[in-house]
């Protein structure tokens, strides 16, 4: 078992900046690839970008790639994500997720253990 508090979400205008944090409890972290998806009103769950156990690999979607920057710390369990040249379209809450394995790390459809959420609104 793997349990996710995400944290760090607020009120931002557009072009700040805001890190998102996730802590995560149970021994398998250090073990799981590290995703983070969003979702605005009426909308679909969406990814925005991933990173591997190790760190080695990261992923991201195409409409924050440059922005935003995932990085992991094992040694605290806690997956971070780095949100620079925040837009309006950026507004939504996001949730930190684990998983075993890598494959279509883009499909929140693989992912075990989610987070309860934290809301980014961006201000135009």
């Amino acid at each position: 078992q793997v349990q996710l508090v995400e944290s760090g979400g607020g009120l931002v205008q557009t072009g700040g900046s805001l890190r998102l944090s996730c802590a995560a409890s149970g021994r398998t972290f250090s073990n799981n690839l590290m995703g983070w998806f969003r979702q605005a009103p009426g909308k679909e769950r969406e990814f925005v970008a991933a990173i591997s156990w190790r760190g080695g690999s990261t992923y991201y979607a195409d409409p924050v790639q440059g922005r935003f920057t995932i990085s992991r710390d094992n040694a605290k369990n806690t997956v971070y994500l780095q949100m620079n040249s925040l837009k309006p379209e950026d507004t939504a809450v996001y949730y930190c997720a684990a998983r075993p394995g890598s494959h279509s790390y883009y499909s929140s459809a693989f992912y075990d253990y989610w987070g309860q959420g934290t809301q980014v609104t961006v201000s135009s």
